[in-house]
């Protein structure tokens, strides 16, 4: 059987359970990132994925699903965008880095996408779809790969009924989530809303860049807003002193700087 009947097969047999299992979600979230590595442009330079490893970890551990095996990568990839697959893969596009200041406005990223997992987010959108029948990929679903310059390569990534971007909800709670797991990692979550008003800025002078978050990630004022509400309702005694930037980050922003220019990639071959 090739790899995308069996990723398939999969997906549609966890998405028909009644309840899915931790178990479950690992293995559908492995199954994917696997396709996902196929098909996009994984950064594997060494100081690069220790980096984003070490700083999702610090913030990943400390939450509720430390238990996961969690992975984190760097796609290279100007679109802005950022994404989480079930059972603890998060990858961030290189444009996303570009477009931060500061160590806690990734932060905030990978503390929003933790989020996502944490709440299983994905897992349960793909259930509803599934009973509604609607035909896309689950990397068409938790990516911008459909819709972006790298896309078009990758359409063929897993093989199960999902529908892409996630509702508003899921956003809220995952921006409440991030909140939390940044702060328990000592960080500032003031990043979270900082990097809002950037890409939002960003929409405005580069729209092809910042479109693929946008339309997986719903963002208004209303967001910026709640955001910072969720930071002040943390209470003073916890945000005081936490950390904000690391010169570390700065040199980690110059090597993904330096990353040659992207490639599209070949769309795997289909196999039956």
């Amino acid at each position: 059987m090739g790899a995308r009947y069996l990723a398939g097969l999969t997906a549609a047999t966890l998405l028909t359970a009644c309840e899915v299992t931790q178990e479950q979600e690992v293995a559908l979230g492995d199954q994917t990132a696997q396709e996902v590595r196929a098909a996009l442009p994984i950064v594997d330079d060494p100081y690069i994925a220790a980096y984003i490893t070490e700083l999702g970890d610090t913030i990943a551990k400390l939450t509720s699903r430390s238990d996961l095996d969690w992975r984190f990568s760097v796609v290279n990839s100007h679109q802005v965008n950022a994404f989480a697959l079930p059972g603890g893969h998060v990858y961030v596009n290189r444009g996303l880095i570009e477009a931060t200041g500061q160590m806690y406005e990734l932060a905030g990223v990978l503390g929003h996408e933790i989020g996502h997992v944490i709440q299983r987010h994905s897992v349960k959108q793909m259930q509803s779809q599934q009973k509604l029948g609607v035909a896309a990929t689950l990397a068409c679903t938790l990516t911008d790969i459909c819709n972006n310059e790298l896309g078009q390569a990758a359409i063929n990534i897993g093989g199960t009924a999902v529908v892409a971007r996630h509702s508003r909800h899921d956003e809220f709670q995952a921006d409440s989530e991030a909140v939390e797991n940044v702060l328990r990692a000592k960080i500032d979550p003031a990043g979270i809303p900082v990097l809002f008003e950037t890409l939002m800025e960003q929409r405005q002078t580069q729209p092809t860049v910042v479109d693929g978050w946008f339309a997986s990630h719903p963002l208004e004022e209303t967001r910026v807003a709640n955001s910072r509400e969720l930071i002040e309702a943390a209470g003073a005694d916890r945000i005081g002193g936490l950390l904000q930037d690391i010169p570390s980050y700065q040199e980690f922003k110059r090597r993904v700087a330096r990353l040659p220019e992207p490639v599209v990639p070949r769309a795997a071959p289909q196999t039956r």
